[in-house]
């Protein structure tokens, strides 16, 4: 006879996890939640107040940048990148996060572990104003290696119809305002972990992997805020592909757009308008090839907006006054190539 425990699923396990969850997701109870974990299934009520409701919906995963925590024995902000690689894509389109799923996988699940990891889902959800309103949790001995987790969800948001930012109204002359990130954020780690051997290293009188493990900077509340001070035409998160696979999606047709074969609105990017942070010149001084830097990382900005230029000024100030520094980066032009730099 043998029963579940002994074919590598701790029941009870599973149960002092969800119980560790639930402290964690209660904190991020927002207006609108009908119930709490433990349902199969959670409700969410739309606002009030949206003529046209929209909703948008982003889903995405924090990806080998786990691997680092692994080793830092870290589980405390992976949860922060996943909730910000689905939430900052919703906000691109100007919709305001509601609430936020998550998946957590494992070979063997340790409750404590489980626990902190969701614990930075929490944090992430509070940084956007977003409730957690469930998830799942699987133990999977034998396709996991024990020690291992994956972690994925999803963001559910909100949008006025009318409200959409979808490009259309990006024009010649628009300025290209970036926004700092905090540092390499969850795109690129294949590559970090192989230029990164020993996360012990130091770099900066710390351990390189603290460094690496800086947590996605969420850009939800103070661009919803700046929304209602300026008219924000498009909007970018700089993720896997950097600048010039993410900067052409701001734009109708995510790039293929304007006259066809001849020239349309691009983005000229002003090289030096804003610091590019030290852990980028490390990987480059490991070996990593600088010409394609800026097609893999975000190297120092994690987030753009393009405006007016005669909102550029109040834009930066806007953003800088938020505790999130901005630089006017680029302009919007026209040329015969998506992504331009000079």
């Amino acid at each position: 006879m043998i029963d579940y425990r002994q074919s590598g699923v701790d029941v009870e396990e599973g149960y002092k996890a969800v119980e560790n969850y639930k402290s964690s997701a209660k904190k991020t109870m927002i207006p609108g939640v009908l119930n709490g974990l433990g349902s199969f299934a959670g409700m969410f009520e739309v606002p009030s107040g949206y003529r046209e409701p929209v909703i948008v919906s982003g889903t995405d995963g924090v990806g080998t940048k786990l691997d680092i925590a692994f080793k830092m024995k870290k589980y405390d902000t992976v949860g922060i990148d996943c909730v910000a690689m689905c939430v900052n894509d919703v906000l691109c389109h100007g919709a305001r996060p509601l609430f936020f799923l998550d998946y957590l996988a494992c070979g063997k699940l340790d409750a404590e572990i489980a626990g902190l990891m969701v614990k930075g889902v929490a944090d992430g959800c509070l940084q956007s104003g977003a409730a957690l309103m469930g998830g799942e949790t699987a133990e999977m001995p034998g396709f996991y290696d024990e020690g291992k987790y994956d972690i994925a969800g999803f963001s559910v948001g909100i949008a006025e119809k009318s409200d959409i930012i979808d490009g259309s109204k990006i024009a010649e002359g628009d300025v290209l305002i970036g926004l700092a990130s905090s540092g390499v954020h969850s795109n690129g780690f294949s590559l970090v972990r192989k230029l990164v051997p020993d996360v012990m290293e130091d770099f900066g009188g710390r351990p390189i992997g603290e460094t690496l493990l800086t947590p996605t900077k969420i850009y939800v509340k103070p661009i919803l805020a700046l929304m209602k001070e300026v008219a924000v035409h498009g909007m970018v998160h700089i993720t896997g592909g950097g600048f010039y696979e993410n900067i052409p999606r701001m734009y109708p047709t995510g790039g293929v757009h304007g006259d066809a074969g001849g020239e349309r609105l691009v983005s000229v990017i002003k090289k030096g308008s804003w610091p590019v942070l030290p852990i980028f010149d490390e990987l480059v001084r490991r070996g990593a090839d600088p010409s394609r830097m800026y097609h893999t990382y975000n190297m120092g900005i994690g987030f753009i907006c393009a405006v007016a230029k005669q909102d550029a000024k109040k834009t930066v100030d806007f953003l800088n006054a938020a505790g999130f520094p901005a630089y006017e980066i680029g302009r919007v032009a026209r040329g015969a190539e998506d992504v331009i730099f000079e």
